[in-house]
């Protein structure tokens, strides 16, 4: 449980608003589509990130990073962040322990390199990965890193494959308020690593292996690296 200005929320325990009411705070209908979304602060001004949190009706930001502190954009250090949000009415839950990129547990690295399989074998992140599944059901929540491009990240390289594994639709707000949709962003690194389905030289492969391999790759390029 969270302390201070930090919301006490347990996603997955508590119901939403009654239905008919306004749901300013991004908390969905039943009969609305369920969708997790992703988010990267990169260098934005808080006003310019509420902005972003309010046109898609964010209930609550889970932080997923395993360090939640940042020196060239203090605001969204763990600390100013939550009381930030808290001023605005949005929850805040850190779940950088459970779905961080840099877990402490050495058998998720391979020669000082993250292993994004072996992080989404520990018990720590499928728990973190229920966690958010059943929050979702009950109120919009956007999991929050550093990084402004979604292949640059974990969120996409590592919790969005978990998710759509579990069932879940996976969303992307990006740094101009569009959305990308999970889907669409495998297919930006499918070409990316130039993996297309149907290329003369390559057997054809299923979709899913496609993305196993372009995720793998893209892990190479951006994948955390341990220096100890």
């Amino acid at each position: 449980m969270l302390r201070g200005a930090e919301a006490s929320v347990q996603l997955g325990e508590h119901a939403g608003e009654v239905a008919g009411e306004e749901r300013t705070r991004g908390e969905m209908h039943p009969r609305e589509r369920s969708a997790v979304f992703t988010i990267g602060h990169s260098n934005h001004s808080l006003e310019g990130f509420f902005a972003l949190l309010g046109k898609h009706r964010v209930a609550t930001v889970a932080d997923v990073r395993s360090v939640p502190y940042s020196r060239f954009v203090r605001h969204f250090s763990r600390q100013p962040l939550a009381s930030a949000l808290a001023a605005r009415g949005i929850d805040y839950l850190f779940l950088g322990r459970e779905l961080g990129g840099r877990p402490d547990d050495p058998g998720c690295y391979e020669r000082g390199r993250i292993v994004y399989e072996r992080v989404a074998g520990t018990e720590s992140f499928r728990d973190g990965i229920r966690r958010v599944l059943r929050g979702s059901a009950e109120q919009r929540i956007a999991l929050m890193c550093a990084e402004r491009e979604p292949l640059d990240c974990h969120r996409t390289l590592l919790v969005a494959p978990a998710l759509e594994a579990a069932g879940e639709k996976v969303v992307h707000i990006l740094a101009d308020g569009a959305l990308e949709r999970n889907r669409a962003a495998m297919d930006r690194l499918i070409r990316i690593h130039g993996l297309q389905q149907g290329d003369l030289f390559r057997t054809r492969q299923s979709r899913t292996e496609l993305i196993r391999r372009a995720i793998a790759l893209q892990a190479g390029r951006v994948g955390y690296v341990n220096a100890r």
